[in-house]
């Protein structure tokens, strides 16, 4: 997957309420739904005596200015730099094939796909700080796309967002409780949602985590996912 085919599926689906041009700068409308649905993005022609305008556009929607830093977004790094802002939550993307992924298939009812959210998942994703913005996020995805209930013990367990766009389904917001944790759960979620996305006509699942999540990047490379980008933020 290429940096720009990456972030298009990222934009898709995990949408933010609008984005819209201020001058060379691509600002985002998150309303409350996280930073990859808020951060401003360079376009051709921005320059460091530009930042201001994008600072402005951003305050000027009650967000904190932040920008997403992509590969090839060097210069933009250093100039932000400069300006005070530091390195916030650098992210890993992964991707496997939906077909390596999803054999072997999780045991019965140990996951299972659906949409609307049930509210089991709504209060699993509000133990774990996702709230009402981020499930708005999902609303607003407009391809195919599901919710992963995964159980433990007979018990719900997990829950993760999957959406797709041109082939590629994406799983967002994976959340285990913590008493379930190290049981089984995500690697179910994560097979699971290799399975909806395959039957749905998807060729790969991704997934983003970040860079100090180190048992999430265990599992992923343990399932045969690879590294196929990776970006961070700058705050001020």
């Amino acid at each position: 997957m290429t940096p720009e085919a990456l972030a298009d599926v990222m934009e898709q689906t995990w949408p933010p309420a609008r984005r819209f041009a201020v001058g060379p700068w691509c600002i985002r409308d998150g309303q409350g739904g996280g930073k990859r649905v808020s951060a401003a993005t360079a376009g051709p022609g921005w320059s460091d005596e530009a930042i201001p305008e994008a600072e402005s556009a951003m305050t000027g929607l009650g967000q904190d200015p932040l920008f997403l830093i992509r590969e090839g977004d060097g210069a933009l790094d250093q100039a932000l730099q400069s300006r005070g802002y530091r390195v916030v939550d650098p992210v890993v993307a992964y991707e496997a094939p939906c077909h390596v992924l999803a054999d072997p298939a999780p045991p019965p009812m140990s996951a299972f796909a659906h949409w609307p959210p049930l509210a089991i998942c709504a209060e699993i994703w509000a133990e774990g700080d996702i709230g009402a913005a981020r499930l708005a996020v999902m609303q607003r995805a407009a391809g195919p796309k599901c919710v992963l209930l995964g159980r433990v013990n007979d018990q719900p367990a997990g829950v993760a967002f999957v959406a797709m766009h041109h082939g590629v389904a994406m799983l967002h917001a994976l959340e285990v409780r913590c008493k379930a944790r190290r049981q089984g759960s995500a690697h179910h979620i994560l097979r699971a949602a290799a399975g909806w996305a395959q039957q749905n006509g998807a060729d790969s699942l991704a997934m983003v985590v970040t860079v100090a999540n180190i048992p999430a990047r265990n599992l992923y490379a343990s399932l045969g996912m690879g590294v196929v980008g990776q970006y961070h933020y700058r705050q001020r």
